[in-house]
């Protein structure tokens, strides 16, 4: 994904956004675009912005850096992802300009926006939850691009098919925890998991609380190195100390397993080795993955119904979808629109104060920065075809907040839509693996007059 950097600005926001719309940087102002502002006028109007704010933190703005791997993406790509990610993030509310520098060998993007919201006046939080957001928003728009990995620390990327492969579960690493949390389950002590992943195939080093090494090292066999169990490396739930206390806390795992609704609980995997040892073992795992998947075909007349209902539930996840994407949109031209109505409406009497002076030069000298923002403003609103006779800032405020409104109720439903899809799609996979099914195939399966479970 891209590198991701964000700090305050607090003083010299005009000096700030004259760097990163540079000619020379942007091919000759090429791109750079902007939103609630004008890139000319943009310090004068996050200075207008801020002096509605209660907030007393002393940011005026901030910058967001957004870097790309060497040679991975257009400039024009580069500056569409900018704009994404600066949509996404900021949501309309807060005015920005975006500058994509092209003259280094890693493109990067700079948005500087507004520390204010233009529609409650509130502050941007630059706290750690907001930073994870930004680089989580921005990992997404780069994945959907397929680009590459840019890891902070490191000088080479992660492709895109080995970070999809992460995603997927199908990475060497991701295979070596799951591993992990097997042979774990069924330790009783320490002793027993590092002669049970031994068997697996392992190669362990530092496996020994002993010993000087810091930290246990795992090398599957088919890998030339060792990877260490650190919280950098796998996790911090694969150290060797942590590793320990997960299989004497297991005690308290299995009552939490058996407290567990056979819903919630996964098919237990009887091809390791222990199952097929134990009968007895055995016998009993079948017994649990038989109600596990009941409990999953509980409700279901058939996978026939289910399958049907799946694809249901999915158009119902992709219309809610797509009307949420529409109404981001309207609210965030009416979020400019907003901003503008009463950018104009406070700044009108200066200039009915500058046409009525007897000494307009004098006037224009002491409220410059006024009468420009009211020039911006009644530009922009001309532009949409506002009519400013009848122009009325609370009543536009007041259908933003029934937007908001709306926006709120379908976000709800479309998590609660893509919940319910997500149980469905997890039932009918319990149930496919049960049976010794494969998910994509379209073969005749059990209905209603040939149950599966029925003789059980």
């Amino acid at each position: 994904m891209a590198y991701t950097r964000i700090h305050a600005i607090k003083a010299t926001v005009d000096r700030s956004i004259a760097y990163i719309c540079n000619p020379d940087k942007t091919d000759g102002e090429l791109f750079v675009s902007s939103y609630g502002c004008s890139a000319r006028t943009a310090a004068l109007e996050f200075a207008f912005a801020n002096g509605k704010t209660t907030g007393n933190d002393g940011n005026l703005a901030h910058h967001l850096i957004q870097s790309f791997a060497p040679g991975e993406v257009s400039f024009e790509e580069a500056h569409q992802i900018g704009t994404e990610l600066a949509d996404w993030l900021l949501e309309g509310k807060y005015s920005y300009v975006l500058a994509t520098h092209i003259e280094k060998d890693h493109v990067h993007n700079h948005i500087i926006f507004c520390a204010t919201d233009n529609i409650s006046h509130r502050k941007y939080n630059t706290c750690r939850r907001n930073y994870y957001r930004i680089r989580t928003l921005s990992d997404e728009l780069c994945s959907e691009h397929h680009l590459s990995v840019i890891v902070p620390g490191q000088r080479r990327g992660k492709q895109y098919e080995e970070w999809e492969a992460s995603h997927s579960g199908t990475s060497w690493k991701d295979l070596l925890r799951k591993d992990i949390d097997a042979v774990i389950r069924l330790s009783n002590t320490y002793d027993d998991f590092i002669r049970l992943i031994k068997q697996k195939g392992y190669e362990i080093k530092g496996e020994s609380f002993q010993e000087s090494v810091k930290y246990i090292s795992f090398r599957p066999a088919d890998r030339e190195r060792f990877v260490r169990g650190s919280s950098r490396s796998l996790g911090a739930a694969y150290t060797r100390e942590k590793i320990k206390e997960r299989i004497e806390t297991r005690d308290q795992q299995r009552t939490d397993y058996k407290q567990r609704p056979y819903s919630k609980r996964r098919l237990i995997d009887t091809s390791a080795g222990p199952f097929q040892d134990s009968p007895g073992l055995k016998h009993w795992a079948d017994i649990e993955n038989l109600k596990i998947a009941a409990s999953a075909y509980a409700g279901a007349p058939s996978i026939t119904w289910l399958r049907s209902a799946i694809a249901d539930k999915k158009e119902q996840v992709s219309l809610t979808r797509s009307r949420l994407v529409q109404m981001e949109k309207e609210m965030k031209a009416a979020a400019e629109i907003l901003k503008y109505a009463e950018q104009y409406e406070d700044n009108r009497r200066y200039h009915t104060n500058y046409k009525k002076s007897k000494n307009p030069d004098a006037y224009l000298r002491t409220h410059e920065s006024r009468l420009l923002l009211y020039d911006g403003a009644k530009g922009i609103l001309d532009r949409a075809g506002i009519d400013l006779s009848s122009l009325d800032s609370s009543r536009l405020r007041a259908d933003y907040a029934a937007m908001e409104k709306e926006k709120t109720a379908l976000q709800n439903s479309y998590k609660a839509a893509g919940k319910e899809l997500k149980a469905m799609e997890q039932n009918l996979q319990k149930i496919c693996q049960y049976l010794q099914k494969d998910l994509s195939q379209d073969e005749p399966v059990p209905g209603i007059s040939d149950d599966p479970f029925r003789s059980f």
